[in-house]
């Protein structure tokens, strides 16, 4: 968008225009998730606790009853205990929300020649899952900052959890990043092309595994249930935000939602085929950039729908999940990272591996043969940020092999 803008206006205005857009709408995705996922839970908690939900303000189904919660907690006042930090007690809200919203900046929504992303990474997954992690700075100085020790015990089980689940988490995000031997989640996602056969999670049986273990790890990193013990009501009152109310308390709320959708469009995007749908009807329409770019730009709108979708679903899994099964004890929260998930995210890795080094050219549990043309010739673009004049030209060596290539040709 910044190199289109460039052409008809100052460079540096062309930039700071591209940024605005991009921060603009991905502040409106993160913010009206929430919204959309605080109602959604509720209705299917009602579903699951054989209740209706909201069922009174704006309909029959209750759609506007997030909105008038959200009005309700902007005339609340905004109290803060005594001897509370109070610098440390009002930034820790943005430090959680501005950490889940940056994860975002790296997420591409659409491939293809014109991805739809704000920043363009080649190290994108490393980005994301380190960004994620900032969030629970914002938990550990809202329970310091609180003068309550409720908070602070919240705040440090929260510590404990985040940072021992990212070792598996990280394990697991390894996985797909080996089978297309790139960190750009651009090209992770156009590996994946073609039909649900083409997804990584059904390339062979680790990385079915692997899946799973990503996704329950994924839950506790964004402190879910059965993983919130950080916010164990019977225990801890309400945890790390206890002596939070009004906006800044909503702030925590739209960081965990705004967590768990980066974290299932991530999961989409390394397992389940990206912005690709299981059959490729945007191909079977002709809507890519080969055709021309309006066709191009109408099939990336159609792999936005399509990776939302899939980011929804996992949320809506998460909540499933949370109100069916019962919250688990601290010390069974770590033991089930440590003594389960790492040993098996280790073992999915390891047999991945393998997978590749023994049967490099086979998917779909090794039942498919990969097309030759993937791995006889990458593509030519070079990865994000390796950018000569605002063009993304591919360096040529003297045997005309292009640099940019992941894989070379096959003699």
């Amino acid at each position: 968008m910044a190199e289109f803008l460039s052409q008809y206006t100052w460079t540096w205005l062309a930039y700071t225009l591209a940024a605005l857009v991009h921060i603009f709408l991905l502040l409106n995705l993160v913010a009206v998730g929430a919204l959309l996922f605080i109602w959604l839970e509720r209705k299917v908690s009602g579903r699951i606790q054989d209740r209706l939900g909201p069922t009174r303000v704006g309909g029959k189904f209750g759609w506007l009853q997030t909105l008038a919660d959200g009005i309700k907690l902007l005339t609340k006042e905004d109290l803060m205990p005594e001897g509370a930090d109070e610098f440390l007690f009002k930034l820790a809200p943005y430090v959680s929300f501005c950490a889940s919203l940056s994860a975002f900046m790296a997420i591409p929504f659409a491939g293809g020649e014109y991805p739809f992303v704000a920043l363009h990474l080649n190290m994108a997954v490393f980005f994301i899952l380190a960004v994620l992690g900032l969030e629970v700075f914002g938990v550990i100085l809202a329970g310091y900052s609180s003068a309550s020790k409720w908070s602070l015990f919240g705040a440090m089980r929260e510590a404990a959890q985040v940072v021992s689940y990212e070792v598996p988490l990280g394990m697991c995000a390894v996985v797909p990043v080996l089978l297309a031997g790139s960190m750009d989640l651009v090209y992770i996602g156009d590996r994946q092309a073609g039909d649900l056969r083409n997804w990584y999670i059904f390339h062979d049986p680790f990385t079915f595994i692997t899946f799973w273990v990503y996704f329950t790890c994924a839950t506790a990193s964004v402190n879910r249930a059965p993983f919130d013990l950080a916010e164990a009501e019977s225990e801890l009152v309400a945890g790390f935000h206890t002596e939070y109310s009004g906006l800044r308390w909503s702030f925590f709320f739209m960081a965990e939602y705004g967590s768990m959708l980066a974290v299932s469009l991530l999961a989409s995007i390394l397992f389940l085929g990206g912005w690709h749908g299981p059959l490729p009807i945007g191909s079977w329409l002709g809507l890519t950039f080969e055709n021309g770019f309006w066709w191009g730009f109408a099939g990336n709108v159609m792999g936005t729908l399509n990776i939302l979708l899939k980011g929804v679903v996992g949320v809506t899994v998460m909540m499933w999940v949370r109100w069916t099964l019962p919250r688990l004890r601290i010390d069974q929260v770590i033991t089930t990272c440590l003594k389960y998930c790492v040993p098996i995210a280790a073992v999915g890795f390891l047999g991945a591996t393998l997978w590749q080094y023994w049967l490099p050219h086979k998917q779909f549990f090794g039942l498919m043969q990969v097309p030759r043309a993937s791995y006889e010739v990458s593509e030519l673009r070079p990865p994000a940020n390796e950018v000569a004049d605002d063009n993304r030209v591919a360096a040529v060596t003297t045997n005309g092999v292009p640099l940019g290539s992941r894989h070379l040709p096959m003699e």
